[in-house]
């Protein structure tokens, strides 16, 4: 088993995807370690020891199934990433000599504070196709533990103390397996399974919690597949005739697609986070930890808008927190205004010769043509459709209604609406034909701020009945 620059450069494209998969909440805005949102780390892909992870709710596995057609003595690629993550503690330089544990130490620049740093970690190989066969292969793999010390210099360069980093022993194994589907194409089912098999067990009585579990774990864990030959199928948009076959593929705790350039099927990105066949970072993203057009903008705005106090906490929180702030101190304007939006949709209409023109799009891709406008905002005043009927009865502005929220919502905070009454502020209709009902809901003490900044809640029709004492 090796591995070879021919994957290296097959990987190119989905490692980009990949990197954000790696990262995803790695740090969060306002990127300091005191802030809220960054005490509770680590949250995708997270394969915890197996004697810690059953009675905490977390797993030491996942298993990636996928089909894929091979061509001839076709090899695969592997490459397993996740982050290790290391401990590491701050300490003081004392006037006597030695060093002394503290939850920040000051510098000009930063400060210093106790942090996980998260290690990038890598297995790869190389296998043959055909050396999957029968039960495969067992790829044991070991990270051992270390302990490491950094001094840290003051303005006068003399060392105001060190950093310890200490990292924890894991051990893990990979198993991989092809076997060959009946039927009229040569279709084989790859099982791709990560375990971690740490020997790490908590100590009785020790009252082990998930920060003692964190530093031998796999954090972030996915897969990136290649073959030097062949294709993949697609795991949500299959051809027809494979559709049972991939119906019966198990996929735990992490999903395949299609990665790499758009078209190309030789890639797969197996990640903990669901994701979209050949997922792209946006072109107007300028650098990592961000996640394109507007957000990108919010972010670098108030990134920029931190005080110089929050920015040396944030640089001395961690490296790539640091690299944020600052990419977001020195975005040139031009730049900053390509964070502004994009609308994708349109460059669809774009051809190699240039946009076309309306008259040359088909009516099934025109969103709007001129000769059929809705309701031109300059002109006439808007139509007078401020009601809708509600269980037999018009209901409009001041009408008390019961919110039923239902299976299409996906935001778990509707289901604590449910049941509850409201009045509607106004009706709305959408240039699509849609009636949207805007609503407050009735003893919310913030009714009023909501009325005044015209900040309501949405229900379509029949998502609302009538209360029983209209």
């Amino acid at each position: 088993m090796t591995t070879s620059t021919a994957a290296d450069a097959r990987f190119a494209a989905a490692r980009q995807v990949a990197d954000a998969v790696l990262l995803e909440g790695y740090v969060l805005y306002p990127y300091r370690a005191s802030a809220a949102k960054n005490r509770m780390r680590w949250q995708f892909g997270v394969l915890v020891p197996p004697a810690w992870g059953p009675a905490h709710g977390e797993h030491a596995f996942q298993r990636t199934e996928v089909l894929m057609e091979p061509k001839g003595d076709a090899t695969l690629a592997l490459e397993l990433r996740f982050l290790h993550a290391q401990r590491r503690t701050v300490q003081q330089a004392l006037a006597g000599g030695g060093f002394t544990d503290v939850d920040e130490l000051h510098l000009c620049d930063r400060v210093l504070v106790p942090w996980d740093e998260g290690v990038e970690e890598r297995v790869e190989l190389s296998v043959p196709v055909s050396g999957l066969a029968g039960d495969g292969i067992r790829v044991p793999f070991a990270r051992p533990a270390r302990d490491d010390v950094e001094d840290v210099l003051g303005a006068d360069g003399r060392t105001a103390g060190r950093l310890v980093r200490r990292t924890e022993a894991i051990e893990g194994v990979l198993r991989l397996r092809a076997v060959e589907l009946d039927g009229a194409y040569r279709v084989f089912r790859l099982t791709a399974v990560v375990e971690n098999t740490s020997p790490w067990t908590p100590a009785d009585g020790s009252g082990a919690d998930r920060e003692a579990a964190l530093p031998r774990s796999l954090v972030a864990a996915h897969l990136l597949l290649g073959l030097d030959s062949g294709s993949f199928l697609s795991m949500t948009d299959p051809p027809e005739w494979a559709r049972e076959a991939v119906a019966a593929c198990e996929n735990r705790h992490t999903w395949p697609v299609l990665a790499g350039e758009a078209g190309r099927a030789d890639v797969v990105l197996s990640s903990p986070i669901i994701l979209e066949d050949h997922p792209a970072i946006a072109p107007e993203s300028a650098g990592a930890m961000y996640d394109a057009t507007e957000i990108d903008e919010i972010l670098a705005l108030r990134t920029a808008a931190l005080t110089d106090q929050e920015k040396r906490e944030a640089r001395g929180t961690d490296a790539r927190a640091a690299a944020v702030i600052d990419l977001a101190d020195s975005l040139p304007p031009e730049v900053l205004e390509r964070l502004h939006g994009a609308v994708r949709s349109l460059r669809e209409a774009t051809g190699p010769d240039g946009p076309r023109q309306i008259s040359e799009i088909p009516d099934e891709e025109a969103v709007f043509r001129p000769d059929t406008p809705w309701w031109d905002p300059a002109g006439t005043a808007a139509p007078a459709r401020d009601r809708v009927t509600v269980d037999g009865a018009p209901v409009g502005p001041g009408s008390r209604v019961v919110l039923r929220p239902g299976p299409r919502r996906t935001d778990a905070q509707d289901l604590f609406l449910h049941g509850r009454t409201a009045h509607v502020e106004a009706v709305l209709h959408d240039v699509d034909g849609g009636v949207h009902l805007a609503v407050t809901v009735e003893d919310d003490p913030g009714a009023d701020i909501r009325r005044e900044q015209g900040r309501f809640l949405y229900f379509q029709p029949d998502e609302v009945t009538l209360p029983e004492d209209a």
